[in-house]
């Protein structure tokens, strides 16, 4: 179940965002640095979010919002689909700006001690305008399911 931050913990990273939220995973048994666990979570997906996305990506397509890597400033780097903004050693900021809203993906890693590391995903929105504000409400039952998806594959097996 996602938990929803106090936005203004998160207002250095996407000023004017509307909504938040945050999940967690807790990893056992390995020594992770932010950009293995963001790499894990967000450098691939699973073929059925790649499915879902396509269809994303071709529903949206007429209301010229970014929907493929061409669509982005080729000079920026990315993890998977996302253009990478700011690192530190505990925190990776991932984000996109675009007509109908803008995102930040904070990916942070916290040291628990006794050999446990949290990884916590949270997504901000700054919706611009209406459609900002229905895309969002119709891509959110899916954030729900994806998200925790992808961060759950940082403290699975790796192989």
């Amino acid at each position: 179940m996602p938990v929803a931050p106090n936005l203004s913990n998160f207002s250095e990273f996407l000023p004017g965002a509307r909504f938040a939220d945050r999940f967690a995973v807790v990893v056992s048994g390995q020594r992770l640095d932010v950009m293995t666990a963001t790499g894990r979570a967000f450098a691939d997906r699973p073929a059925w979010i790649g499915r879902l996305m396509a269809l994303r990506n071709l529903l949206v397509r007429p209301f010229g919002l970014k929907t493929a890597v061409a669509d982005l400033p080729s000079q920026q780097r990315r993890i998977g689909m996302f253009p990478l903004l700011s690192q530190t050693a505990s925190r990776i900021v991932l984000g996109l700006d675009d007509r109908h809203l803008d995102f930040r993906l904070v990916v942070e890693l916290k040291e628990l001690g006794e050999g446990l590391q949290e990884v916590s995903a949270t997504t901000l929105v700054a919706p611009h305008n209406w459609f900002g504000r229905a895309y969002l409400a119709v891509i959110m039952p899916f954030h729900r399911i994806i998200v925790p998806a992808m961060l759950a594959r940082v403290a699975g097996p790796q192989g």
